[in-house]
């Protein structure tokens, strides 16, 4: 069985909370990892519940799957702490012992940050001044702190001989791939790499080991906060197209553009992406709101999908059609990508 990465193919808020919590039932893999920080929101809605998580992975609706959170991450204790409760994952959540930990003196010294707050356009969540203490060595990690003991573990260990037994291994990224503190819109990037091969660093396994990278893009493209936004629409474009967001982590209103080829292929081409996730089919075709069967769709979804099939040339095997897990078209077994 496979290892494979979920990476974000645009700014974030693409919908991979959505497309890991599919996999998460489709595939019921034996461990699921998340990367990054709490400055990430993923939203899972199943069984008409809703949650919106920042630490826990959204694989967390598969009661058997090991959860687990990577040694490049940083989390907070009581996000982790209240998302561990409202998931009721408690004895089946790992926390690798060289994970970081936002102390709130990087909170406040991000909200006074001037440039971060104003022109960035930070989610002043703590995690900048976190990983500039990571990496001046003086980051309090996971193991530092009592309380997380009974969570710890060593999560490439435990991930490398999963993979030795043949078990199904999926890599839960956060944000998106022009987020990215090297290949993003510097200055207007987050505190990290946030491509397909940093998260595999984070998690502690090598290259080769990487079987699939599945990059989700939205039907249309949002980002938070300030730097470039190619085609921006105002909000009120945005409104009457039925496009309008706010963002999970801090409430804000999501700028909107319609979908970007050539940022889609930058960001394949910089992630080495196998297959192709769309979320949000249903805000460009409300006819076709939570079909889950391919031959179901309306004639102009499907053609939309082919179309961008052919210009990007990599294989679409997931469509969200809802925000609902089962609101999902699943196309790997029809293209033989099936593991």
């Amino acid at each position: 069985m496979p290892l494979a990465i979920i990476v974000g193919g645009f700014f974030g808020d693409e919908g991979k909370g959505k497309i890991g919590s599919y996999l998460a039932v489709a595939d019921k893999p034996s461990i699921a990892v998340r990367c990054g920080s709490i400055n990430a929101g993923h939203t899972v809605s199943f069984g008409g519940r809703v949650w919106r998580l920042r630490l826990v992975p959204s694989f967390f609706v598969n009661n058997t799957t090991r959860l687990m959170i990577a040694a490049g991450a940083l989390l907070r204790l009581d996000v982790f702490f209240k998302e561990v409760e409202e998931t009721g994952v408690k004895n089946r959540i790992r926390v690798d012992r060289n994970a970081g930990v936002i102390e709130e003196k990087h909170v406040e010294a991000e909200k006074s940050d001037a440039f971060l707050v104003k022109d960035v356009g930070s989610t002043l969540q703590g995690v900048g001044f976190a990983m500039a203490d990571r990496v001046l060595r003086r980051l309090r990690l996971a193991k530092d702190f009592d309380v997380l003991r009974p969570y710890l573990a060593d999560v490439a260990l435990e991930v490398g001989e999963a993979l030795d037994r043949g078990e199904l291994v999926y890599i839960e990224g956060v944000q998106g791939t022009f987020l990215s503190l090297y290949h993003g819109t510097y200055p207007y990037v987050t505190s990290r790499d946030t491509t397909a091969a940093a998260f595999a660093s984070e998690v502690g396994v090598g290259p080769k080991r990487v079987d699939h990278v599945v990059i989700v893009f939205k039907s249309y493209v949002t980002r938070v906060g300030g730097g470039p936004l190619e085609g921006e629409l105002s909000p009120e474009e945005a409104e009457k197209l039925g496009l309008a967001e706010v963002a999970t982590v801090t409430g804000r209103r999501r700028r909107v553009a319609f979908f970007n080829f050539a940022l889609a292929r930058r960001a394949i081409m910089l992630n080495s992406a196998t297959q192709i996730a769309i979320t949000r089919l249903d805000s460009l075709f409300p006819q076709d709101k939570c079909v889950n069967e391919w031959s179901k769709l309306s004639r102009e979804a499907r053609s939309w999908l082919e179309n961008l099939e052919r210009e990007l040339k990599v294989p679409i095997t997931i469509v969200s059609t809802g925000e609902d897990v089962l609101c999902t078209v699943d196309r790997r077994k029809e293209l033989g990508l099936w593991w």
